[in-house]
């Protein structure tokens, strides 16, 4: 932001967003101008930096920041009083008070609203006045795209397809035949939405292609990686919910429904007909098989393959080195019983022990 924005500006304008649930405590100078973002190693006098791991209270006591925001117990350990230059924004949750402060201070551009001369915009489109629509994009009949949004140039909407208010659709990205694109999503170059699930029956050692049907429908506030690709229900919908953030190069397959508010990392897979719970966490190229169900809040390890329901909130991972299948079946079946061999050698260890002592 052009000239930048005191500390105690900041402060009252992320209160207000989150409705006082992220209130600070600013602890020296709130009149102090920051004028963008770093890392608490680099930052200079014009910038905020945060401290959320405690690995980095070192680099804190000696950071150039002009503000840092921190935790009322990194505060209470590493500053007796505000350093020389430094003003310390006192939060329970830093990080987000760090990722709130960021976006105001860069907010993303507003390109102009109106439709690019070398955009192909079907003429029964209904394209809102305040929307942008970028060079050579195409937006086909009865597609819908609403106020400020943002189609970026050689971006496709389908026919049927709906754009909600404020979202932002990067270049080069493609929203199939009636799917539907929430308020205020991002969804970055490359990403698929509403290609044909992988649906085919076996006939005579062949494979008779099954339509796909259904849509894909994406809640608020969703954000779509680069590359990621996200498959059309074969006859119901494929369902992602408010608050979704999936990165890059993610496969979401037909018929799954991921729950509000529920992360997903890097070269995730999961199979058709999953449902994966609110608030769900899952690593980067974790693989989810079709037909489960994940329970809401979840986290998933990176690189876990998941083959089962999990109906229990927890912490879940598992990574087994590649092998024959054959050998894996025995070692995994071992792996289930560890507990009770375990139990069964302190068993015989203390068996021996009292023999020995006898």
């Amino acid at each position: 932001m052009a000239g930048g924005l005191t500390v105690a500006r900041l402060a009252d304008v992320i209160e207000r967003r989150t409705q006082a649930r992220l209130a600070a405590r600013i602890i020296g100078d709130g009149a102090r101008t920051i004028e963008g973002a770093a890392p608490i190693e680099s930052a200079q006098s014009n910038q905020l930096a945060f401290l959320a791991n405690r690995r980095y209270r070192t680099a804190a006591a000696a950071t150039h920041a002009g503000a840092i925001v921190l935790s009322p117990g990194d505060r209470q350990q590493i500053f007796s009083e505000p350093p020389a230059g430094v003003t310390l924004i006192e939060c329970a949750a830093p990080y987000a008070w760090f990722a709130f402060a960021a976006q105001e201070l860069a907010p993303a551009p507003l390109p102009r609203a109106g439709i690019d001369a070398a955009a192909s915009v079907d003429a029964a489109a209904r394209i809102d006045p305040a929307a942008h629509v970028g060079p050579h994009a195409t937006i086909e009949a009865d597609a819908q795209v609403g106020a400020r949004a943002q189609i970026g140039a050689g971006s496709f909407v389908g026919r049927g397809a709906q754009i909600g208010a404020d979202a932002r659709i990067m270049p080069g990205v493609h929203v199939h035949a009636q799917c539907v694109v929430g308020a205020r999503c991002i969804v970055h170059s490359g990403a698929v939405i509403g290609a044909d699930g992988f649906g085919f029956a076996p006939f005579e050692g062949a494979w008779v292609k099954i339509p796909q049907t259904g849509r894909v429908v994406i809640g608020d506030d969703v954000e779509i990686g680069a590359n990621t690709t996200i498959d059309r229900g074969a006859m119901g919908d494929t369902v992602i919910e408010d608050g979704c953030k999936l990165d890059n190069q993610v496969q979401v397959a037909h018929n799954c429904r991921i729950g509000a508010h529920t992360v997903i990392a890097g070269c995730v897979g999961i199979a058709g007909s999953a449902s994966i719970g609110r608030g769900c966490q899952l690593g980067g190229a974790a693989m989810i098989a079709g037909h489960l169900s994940i329970a809401d809040g979840c986290v998933i390890g990176g690189g876990t393959l998941v083959a089962r329901s999990i109906t229990t909130p927890g912490h879940y991972s598992g990574v087994f080195p590649l092998m024959p299948h054959r050998d894996w079946e025995r070692n995994a079946a071992l792996v289930r019983h560890l507990d009770e061999l375990r139990d069964r050698i302190r068993a015989l260890e203390r068996q021996l022990d009292k023999k020995g002592s006898s």
